[in-house]
């Protein structure tokens, strides 16, 4: 067996460990196979400890020595740690192990990635490395001695002696284990320095393997550019020497904010005009600011257990949001946020895999890196800061910065930073962190005699983990609209606390249109009965951007699930809205192509099952490709003129501006291609001269049924840079019409450039397929019975990645008996697979509980 019969933890249970740790001193003998860790760790007994069992976490260890105080003891150890009688005062314990990097393919612990040492700690890795109380509420200082026959030898903290094949590294602040880190190898730094507001001077380095120097610049201005950002808006200040960001290419998450030292997926640090997309560069730049952020809110103020994980990840995701609006475009941010949210977090919420933004409990906390706790996490955050203000949001943050530096925080601790601040009573907005499922909000409206009024109800549906759900606390932000489309009532948030609330608009001239939940003020299910014609006023004159984005999305919805539902036609009023949304150049680029995208089809299978008709995701494509080719027949007139617009004649920046054009031109060609069979798309591939315009055109060839003599050009280009490669994948596959999408699928995951144990390489292509909708779900099954092939091959190797890709069967209950019959078969198959992860276990058997 891998893994022992899964416990479940219950955050009811928590204890504190029964021990302070004054001090850690690390030596690490590198060896590829063979390892050795001395650990020198100064424990002190808590006097008002309840449990002091002296128990430390270790797992794949092999113990060669103990010692307490000098003499040899010997512990009691088990497949998850070990015990020890220790003294009732200080001691010194001292441990030497083993472990094999080689061998650790969970990337979790200390592994090899391409030759080189690195770590991953979060959530529960350190204990891969030596026995000690890996849990995030056990903070100490850390001095870390690397020994090993590498020119770069790095770890958390400032330098102390660095010299050939030897360092020691100081991290003066306390930290919990999962913030170390240890990284050796052959590296080349991009190095720049950074001038904090104080007038300290920082060192700032990105560490890459040799050849991918050249594509560091972007993310160490992304860096500077955060370091400055978190002092002007959050009073933060940098407090080390120096800041490392280490690039990896087998990494199971996107980064990792080690104090001092961050280690990075390579795709979300390295980029060049040439071989990243507009994407690219804007994701790299919200996820180095996310890491970076997470020194004041994750670091330096930590999370008491792993069911506060929301503390540090929610607010963050909100900080890094907030900068990439202030970097970029602030309603283009939102309404991608929005896009992300409905497509990752609420099928979560609505799902077998539904759980508070605070979790009550888990058996493996990796599979509760989620979209509710992330991005969920973030929404909460940003509907506190809208009920309190902003003035009181930043008195409150500094109150929590000052009154909780260097400690290990729960929910409780940040609302009451709050409650000091405004005198509120945040009882019931704490729902938010304990209560499951989204909340569907409807809305009435009478008017008389100058009156206009909103009644709003909510309602969240019950699940599992909430079966009797309370109302929320709901901060609906509406403004009114006259007939002319002026503004009658400027933008409110009206803060609703009932199940059924009512809110009067008085001495009005007129009955007005509403705009209601402009910003998406609240993540909710709005629900209101509205004719295409009110949606097409809005769409053209609402003032609100997201509620005017919100509008072509909701014609474009209404006319899909009828188009898939009715064999209708294309809607007129959504036509004409998209094509006055093209003609109209005051409006920002980047906002008119968001505004053009459809909705996603399984965001449409979503919207159909609510109404409770069983979504057919073939008929969900055909809808979706007819109503391209309406919409690309419709604007023929004006596509070549924005094409010619779009065209930027200048050197390649990653910025807004340029990014907003190249994403409108990307747009129109996917519609003119409906209309030319690929013929400008072919003209524009092999001029490209950067990833953008290079990867849309050849996306817009695959659509077509076209493209052969590009993959294969585009390949034999790209073919020694793996981030690249992994593009080349993914869109093979997304863009495979649904009859092809598995048999595509299928036959790359046999290419000699499918290394299935990267985790980047194994979601380009198994996650490609699920993101094919009509595909994955293709009536014969193959889809689910390939998937579930490959998650079984990978669980024994990588049970995290493995785990987290079973998500893709969570909304199997919305679709046809048939379907659920397959997907219960392979779901029912992975669960039957002898040893299988504590990980893969858990999630499968949730999602085999919607049954």
């Amino acid at each position: 067996m891998r893994d022992a019969a899964p416990t479940t933890i219950f955050l009811n249970d928590y204890t504190p460990f029964g021990f302070d740790v004054e001090s850690v001193h690390l030596t690490f003998d590198l060896d590829p196979r063979a390892t050795r860790v001395h650990s020198r760790i100064v424990f002190r007994p808590d006097p008002d400890a309840t449990d002091r069992q002296f128990f430390l976490h270790g797992e794949n260890l092999t113990l060669i020595a103990a010692r307490i105080d000098g003499e040899t003891v010997s512990p009691e150890v088990s497949d998850e740690g070990l015990t020890c009688p220790v003294p009732d005062t200080s001691f010194i314990w001292e441990a030497e192990v083993q472990i094999d990097p080689a061998g650790n393919t969970a990337l979790e612990g200390l592994y090899m990635s391409g030759g080189m040492y690195c770590t991953q700690c979060e959530a529960e890795g350190f204990r891969k490395i030596t026995y000690y109380p890996d849990r995030p509420d056990v903070m100490s200082v850390f001095t870390v001695e690397i020994k090993g026959p590498h020119p770069v030898l790095l770890s958390n903290g400032n330098p102390q002696v660095q010299g050939k094949g030897h360092a020691i590294w100081h991290d003066p602040w306390p930290k919990p284990a999962y913030l170390f880190a240890l990284v050796a190898g052959d590296l080349v730094a991009h190095p720049d320095r950074f001038t904090t507001c104080s007038g300290k001077e920082i060192d700032l380095n990105i560490w890459v393997r040799p050849g991918d120097e050249d594509k560091c610049a972007f993310g160490m201005e992304a860096l500077k550019k955060s370091m400055r950002w978190d002092e002007e808006v959050y009073g933060r200040e940098y407090d080390l020497d120096v800041f490392n960001i280490v690039a990896v290419d087998d990494f199971n998450m996107g980064a990792m904010e080690n104090k001092g030292l961050n280690v990075f997926n390579s795709s979300a640090v390295l980029a060049s005009p040439e071989t990243a997309t507009d994407a690219n560069f804007e994701r790299i730049e919200a996820i180095i600011a996310h890491e970076y952020f997470h020194n004041w809110t994750g670091n330096r103020i930590t999370c008491r257990d792993w069911f506060q994980l929301c503390l540090k990840e929610g607010l963050t995701v909100y900080r890094d949001s907030q900068f990439t609006s202030d970097m970029r475009s602030a309603p283009v941010k939102r309404i991608s946020d929005v896009i992300d949210l409905r497509a990752r977090q609420f099928p979560e919420d609505q799902g077998p895999l539904a759980h508070p933004v605070r979790p009550e409990s888990f058996q493996e906390i990796n599979n509760f890196y989620t979209a509710t706790v992330y991005e969920k996490g973030a929404e909460v955050i940003g509907m506190l800061k809208r009920l309190v203000g902003d003035a009181a949001y930043a008195e409150a943050l500094d109150l929590y910065f000052a009154r909780h530096d260097g400690q290990a925080c729960t929910i409780e601790d940040w609302l009451k930073v709050f409650e000091d601040v405004t005198g509120r009573d945040l009882s019931q907005f704490k729902r938010w962190y304990s209560q499951a499922g989204t909340p569907h909000l409807s809305v009435t409206e009478t008017w008389q005699d100058g009156t206009y009024t909103l009644t709003f109800s909510q309602t969240t549906p019950p699940s599992a983990a909430s079966p009797d759900p309370q109302p929320l606390v709901l901060p609906i932000d509406v403004g009114l609209l006259g007939s002319n489309g002026d503004e009658m009532r400027a933008t409110q948030t009206l803060e609703m606390t009932e199940a059924t609330q009512s809110f009067e608009f008085n001495d009005l001239p007129a009955k007005p249109v509403p705009s209601i939940l402009r910003g998406f003020s609240a993540p909710v299910v709005l629900e209101r009965d509205m004719d295409t014609a009110e949606r097409a006023f809005l769409l053209a004159h609402d003032t609100d951007p997201f509620n005017r984005w919100e509008a072509a999305r909701a014609l474009a919805r209404d006319s899909l699930m009828a188009m898939a539902t009715r064999d209708a036609v294309p809607d007129a009023d959504y036509l004409d809205g998209m094509l006055a949304v093209l003609r109209d150049d005051a409006l920002d680029p980047a906002y008119r192509a968001l505004m053009l995208a459809q909705p996603g089809q399984s965001e449409l299978a979503a919207a159909l099952a609510r109404t409770g008709t069983t979504p057919d995701p073939a008929a969900i494509w055909q809808a979706s490709e007819t109503l391209k080719l309406a919409l690309a027949q419709h604007a023929q007139d004006v596509l070549p003129r924005i094409l010619a617009e779009c065209r930027i004649e200048t050197e390649y920046r990653p910025d807004a501006e340029q990014a907003g054009k190249r994403s409108l031109g990307g747009a129109a060609l996917a519609l003119m291609t409906r209309l030319d069979g690929g013929t400008q798309a072919a003209q524009q591939y092999p001029n490209a001269d950067n990833m953008t315009l290079q990867l849309s055109a050849l996306a817009c060839l695959l659509s077509a049924g076209k493209g052969g003599e590009q993959v294969a050009s585009f390949y034999a280009q790209w073919q020694q840079d793996r981030l690249v490669i992994d593009k080349w994948f993914g869109l093979q596959i997304t863009q495979a019409t649904p009859d092809r999408a598995v048999q595509t699928a299928r036959d790359l995951t046999r290419h000699d450039d499918f290394n299935w144990q990267n985790p980047n390489r194994f979601r380009a292509t198994l996650g490609a397929l699920t993101m094919n909708h009509a595909g994955f779900h293709a009536p014969d099954g193959a889809g689910y019975a390939l998937l579930a092939d490959w998650l079984i091959k990978l669980d024994p190797v990588n049970p995290q990645t493995t785990a987290r890709m079973c998500s893709a069967f969570q909304t199997w209950k919305r679709y046809d008996a048939a379907r659920q019959d397959l997907i219960r078969a392979q779901l029912e198959r992975i669960a039957a697979t002898p040893d299988l992860s504590r990980d893969t276990t858990e999630m499968i058997s949730r999602i085999l509980g919607a049954a």
